[in-house]
Order: C-alpha cells, then structure tokens, then sequence
C-alpha cells in the first residue's frame, strides 16, 4: 500500500467515525444500520480490518452519505480568491464541490427599480443574505424588506428585483446555476440597479 492509499486509509477510517459519533450513534447502532457485526465495525474504525468496497458501500448508505463523499480526499486548494467585477460592484466566487453553484459579495447603492417591466423571471434558486444595510427585495407582486443578517430564498421564476433602501447596503447571495446563468444573459443591458448575479 503506498503512503497516498495509506493515508486515505485512515481519512475513511477517521471519516466514518466522525460521521457516526455526529449522529449520536454508538458502535452498536452504526452497526445495526450497516448490517454488519459491532466488532468488525468497530476493527474497521480502529484500522484493525482492511477497508472492503461493499462494506464501504453498506456504511455510506447507513450514514446518509455517498460512497464519493466518504472516499473524497481533501483538496489542496482550499482557500480561493473572488473574481472581481468592478463595473458591475460585485466579487464572485465558484464553489468547487459544485461548479452550478457562484457566491457574489455585492454592494448596492440604488433602490430596485420602479418599473415592474425591469424585474427578471429565469430558471434557478437565490438565496441572500444582507450583511449591512437594508435591501428591499420585489418578488412578483410583493415588497419584502430585508434587514442586516436577514436572509431570503425565492425560485427565480418570479420577476424578481432587488435594490438598497434608504442608503447602501452589502449583499451575500448564493446561485444555482440556472440563476446565474439568467443573470449572466441580462448583464450586457445592466447597470447599478441590478441584482446581484
């Protein structure tokens, strides 16, 4: 065994443990789950008994997982730099366990506009949340103000707007990829009303 499979050996090993003890299970419960005995659940979890891709299978069912996440080995890059879209005031950041999903970081200046004509309906999920300031947020024919560290999610296919309300105010959002890419084909007509990507 090289020192790499050794080394995601003991990550499964360490990794089933934590995912068991995370729900409160003892080794007797894990076991009961996974239809295994609790002392070979138990010498798998102690590096006692080599790793069998059915057994693995068996206890990534048992807790909630997938048998990817239970063998996914750790990252090298784990800290990332936002892109940053000076024209638009925003900062972008790609989520690397989901390429669909973009985190935007946006400061908003203007209120949402007045024009319902000027709301967007596309495919996809938004959620954000309002790191300083107020925002209002329109969603169809409703008015929804959003306060500092309150949170919103709607399905995009609302005609949806959002803007500042009585001075700045900074945004968090996270997009699905539909989202994104609604917002991404109005970016060309966009200016500092628009909401964030």
């Amino acid at each position: 065994m090289t020192q790499d499979a050794g080394e995601l050996d003991s990550l499964v090993r360490k990794r089933i443990r934590a995912l068991r003890v995370a729900q409160g299970w003892s080794l007797e419960e894990l076991a009961a789950r996974a239809r295994l005995s609790q002392s070979t659940l138990s010498r798998i979890e102690n590096g006692q008994r080599r790793l069998a891709l059915d057994q693995l299978v068996t206890l990534a069912r048992a807790l909630d997982t997938s048998l990817d996440q239970l063998v996914e080995t750790a990252t090298d890059v784990v800290v990332s730099s936002p892109m940053v879209d000076a024209a638009h005031s925003l900062m972008r950041w790609s989520v690397k366990a989901d390429p669909g999903m973009t985190v935007v970081r946006r400061r908003m200046t203007q209120p949402p506009p007045d024009n319902p004509a000027r709301m967007r309906a596309h495919p996809g999920r938004e959620w954000l949340v309002v790191l300083s300031g107020t925002a209002t947020l329109l969603l169809g024919n409703r008015r929804f103000r959003v306060e500092t560290n309150q949170a919103a999610e709607f399905p995009t296919m609302l005609p949806h707007a959002i803007g500042a309300e009585g001075g700045p105010c900074e945004i968090l959002g996270i997009f699905d990829r539909d989202a994104r890419r609604g917002h991404q084909r109005d970016e060309e007509g966009s200016g500092p009303n628009r909401p964030p990507e």
